[in-house]
């Protein structure tokens, strides 16, 4: 049994070590419980959406190198002083000057893995990335990542999961997001965030819709069951600039069953074990080994019509 935990909160824009030191308080949270492997949101460090109105140089200073940055700095030491893997996003800054959304693994002792999200929409000065991250774990089983948009392309998750991975996780930034198709999702009134100490059954009621935990099980599920692994999802919560994240936080297992989530509207943390017995007769895990990879060359063949991250999702 693994002990896992999939944390949402209300990132505060630009405040890098405010932003830290909620980590630091879930992080505290996390050790009374036992919890191993612990999944913070995509760029929660730095924020989010408010990211796409902000120039190069404003991005640049708000940017870390990994694993030599403040931030990726923190996030090690709190690996080690309490014992379990940290993951969390940030803008990163390569050596060459680029940008990328990134997300920073943490090990207890002392590595660090990092993911660049393959999809990257978010501003124009931000470069998307070329590779996947599967990495080995002193638990013992794989560890894959995959940010928000990349777990929204199938092939992302079955080469993440024939690349070994037994425990993905899928830090996100979404729900409520104004997805320009007719029947995706759509904007949250900001005003039922602002008022939900007074209704909170209101915005909950909301973040279980399809602007939320219903846009969610059309397809997240699948992604853990069709490939036989370990999902945890983490997410926002509450006004990201001028959109509302729905938090809706859960960990999966590799029957694609929600084991544990939360509808909450604010900052929480939800815990389950892992039965790692579970990983090797699952159906997904099974049916994979039965492939036809001299059928699926028009998967990886150029037709012509692709556009970037950016132009996709903007369209």
């Amino acid at each position: 049994m693994i002990k896992v935990a999939s944390v949402q909160f209300n990132h505060i824009p630009n405040d890098k070590v405010g932003n830290l030191k909620t980590i630091r308080q879930f992080c505290e949270k996390a050790r009374k419980e036992g919890v191993e492997v612990l999944v913070f949101p995509e760029m929660c460090i730095t924020g989010y959406w408010h990211v796409r109105n902000l120039g190069k140089e404003e991005i640049d200073a708000l940017s870390e190198e990994v694993p030599s940055g403040r931030s990726s700095l923190a996030l090690m030491e709190m690996a080690k002083e309490f014992q379990m893997i940290i993951g969390a996003g940030l803008i990163e800054k390569s050596a060459d000057g680029k940008l990328y959304n990134s997300y920073v693994v943490a090990h207890p002792d002392g590595k660090v893995n990092c993911h660049r999200k393959l999809h990257c929409f978010i501003s124009e000065h931000l470069s998307s990335g070329d590779k996947y991250t599967v990495f080995d774990t002193h638990l013992g089983y794989k560890i894959g990542v995959l940010i928000c948009y990349d777990n929204n392309l199938i092939e992302n998750v079955r080469v993440t999961a024939l690349k070994g991975a037994d425990i993905l996780l899928a830090p996100h930034q979404t729900g409520g997001c104004d997805s320009s198709s007719p029947h995706g999702m759509k904007r949250i009134d900001v005003s039922l965030w602002h008022n939900r100490e007074k209704n909170p059954v209101a915005i909950e009621e909301v973040f279980r819709g399809p602007n939320g935990r219903g846009w969610l099980m059309r397809w997240l599920p699948s992604r853990a069951h069709d490939n036989g692994l370990f999902l945890i999802f983490s997410n926002g919560v509450g006004v990201d600039d001028d959109e509302v994240r729905t938090g809706n936080s859960m960990i999966l297992d590799p029957y694609g069953r929600i084991l544990v989530e939360t509808c909450k509207a604010g900052d929480d943390m939800v815990v389950a074990s892992l039965d790692t017995n579970l990983l090797e007769r699952s159906s997904g895990r099974r049916w994979m080994k039965g492939r036809r990879p001299d059928l699926y060359g028009d998967i990886a063949a150029i037709k012509g019509d692709e556009v970037s991250a950016r132009e996709a999702r903007f369209s």
